[in-house]
């Protein structure tokens, strides 16, 4: 299921994270499908059980995956996803409005922007 390619620039948690969001999104992996364990998947690709643990967790922070306590990894459902997802946009979004406003520029003029900005594309 999950392909690595050393040649890649990305680091290989990055790719199995990557691989896994696809197969999820995409539904090739079902909602609240088990994920292999880290040690299986670790064996499996014959990599460092820390780099599978690494990309599990970034998938469990982006709403990706869900971890059962005793049980292991299971697939998030799609709807969940996009619900994690949103609230991860918009929690970017407001880390850079407030380092927009730290650098000086007013919420009136951050307003006056995003409306020239929304105004453009209609």
């Amino acid at each position: 299921m999950i392909g690595l390619n050393y040649r890649d620039s990305r680091p290989i948690y990055e790719q199995i994270k990557d691989n896994y969001k696809k197969l999820i999104l995409s539904g090739a992996i079902a909602p609240d499908e088990k994920l292999p364990s880290v040690r299986e998947l670790a064996a499996r690709l014959a990599i460092n059980p820390n780099t599978i643990q690494r990309a599990y967790r970034e998938l469990e922070t982006e709403g990706i995956i869900y971890t059962v306590p005793g049980k292991g990894c299971f697939a998030g459902k799609p709807q969940e996803v996009d619900k994690g997802r949103m609230q991860q946009l918009l929690t970017d979004f407001d880390r850079m409005v407030g380092k927009l406003l730290l650098m000086g520029i007013t919420k009136e003029e951050l307003q006056m922007r995003i409306a020239q900005e929304g105004g453009a594309e209609a």
